[in-house]
């Protein structure tokens, strides 16, 4: 893989950027990379009893959630804070997430892919990938690579396999673990049985051992 130096994870919601990008951010966090994970929309209460006070304590537990996950990789995070019903236009979206990718210098993007079961998924791949064909068109050099997420894997093929040592896949889950949905407390969805155990299916894939994470390249047109 090519050498970057400033990569960032960008998820529709807090948790995705990590699940997607954590194994990327960490290898390259420690070369000396600047690393981010975004996140596009708040978590909110479900509760519609819950007092403003609840709310806030809730967002408050939550950024502290982020800002712990994110530090424990070795990396830092954005939160653009959208609540997902008040999401602007698409093409809007798209032209804030140039903006932040040029400010930000960014050489490398990961996001979701396509074939996914979230609305929310989908609009932030949308806009990513949109934001970055426009700036491939103009010249810039960036990559994206679309990050496997298990909500988001209708027609993911990996082209990209990504070795962890035991410690890097130990930074992961342990920087995962700063998320109580990550650990069962919000939802029953097997987060950690699921990509602990495809860890070890791309291993087989990719004819290696150990532990592996997987991810797609981006069409994009070559500017070389």
């Amino acid at each position: 893989m090519a050498k970057y130096n400033r990569i960032v994870s960008i998820g529709a919601h807090p948790l995705d950027a990590e699940l997607m990008g954590g194994p990327m951010l960490i290898k390259y966090a420690e070369q000396g990379a600047t690393c981010t994970f975004v996140h596009v929309t708040k978590g909110r209460l479900t509760d519609l009893t819950a007092t403003e006070e609840e709310k806030k304590a809730y967002e408050d537990a939550l950024n502290d959630e982020i800002k712990s996950a994110a530090a424990a990789m070795g990396c830092d995070s954005f939160s653009m804070n959208y609540i997902s019903a008040e999401l602007p236009a698409v093409e809007e979206f798209t032209n804030i997430i140039l903006e932040y990718l040029k400010r930000e210098k960014v050489d490398c993007v990961i996001t979701h892919a396509r074939g996914t079961l979230h609305p929310r998924h989908y609009y932030t791949y949308e806009a990513v990938t949109q934001a970055v064909r426009i700036l491939r068109d103009e010249g810039s050099p960036i990559q994206i690579y679309y990050g496997e997420n298990c909500e988001d894997l209708i027609g993911f093929t990996p082209t990209v396999y990504v070795r962890m040592s035991e410690q890097k896949m130990k930074t992961w889950f342990e920087g995962l673990q700063n998320y109580k949905i990550f650990k069962g407390k919000v939802n029953d969805v097997p987060y950690y049985n699921y990509y602990h155990s495809m860890g070890t299916v791309r291993a087989i894939e990719a004819g290696s051992h150990g532990f592996v994470k997987a991810y797609m390249h981006g069409a994009l047109i070559d500017n070389e």
